[in-house]
């Protein structure tokens, strides 16, 4: 009897330990790192239980969707958890941001939404607003 307890606990602690390794590295074992540029789209406060800052940047290109004719934006959604990296970003909306993030295998609810943890602005420019579209006129 007293071996068959012994098997179990150990087959216990063995399950446990997996399981603890499984969590962390889905969880808190940092992927990549890396920096991202583009104009910054939005920053908002949001969320039901844990808010957190959820933010967009728009990045220079254009990628096709998978399946369709259709043309997108380059976008690189992420989270904030520092609360002065995010004030500094809620002022810099419409300007062309370079941030360092952080990547992570899994989210977080009161990490944030997004895999992508934003840990610093290494710049932040005025936006090229010389771009000029122009307007065609139709058959007359």
């Amino acid at each position: 009897m007293k071996t068959v307890s012994k098997i179990g606990w150990i087959l216990s602690i063995i399950v446990l330990l997996a399981l603890a390794a499984f969590i962390y590295i889905r969880f808190y074992f940092v992927f990549g790192e890396g920096v991202k540029a583009g104009e910054l789209n939005q920053l908002m406060y949001k969320g039901w239980v844990w808010k957190t800052y959820e933010g967009r940047i728009i990045q220079a290109g254009f990628k096709g969707q998978k399946g369709t004719n259709a043309i997108q934006s380059n976008e690189f959604n992420f989270s904030v958890v520092d609360k002065a990296v995010a004030d500094s970003l809620m002022r810099c909306s419409g300007k062309v941001v370079e941030l360092h993030y952080k990547e992570y295998r899994g989210a977080l609810p009161w990490r944030g939404m997004q895999k992508h943890i934003v840990d610093g602005i290494l710049s932040v420019e005025k936006a090229d607003k010389s771009t000029v579209i122009p307007i065609v006129a139709g058959d007359e």
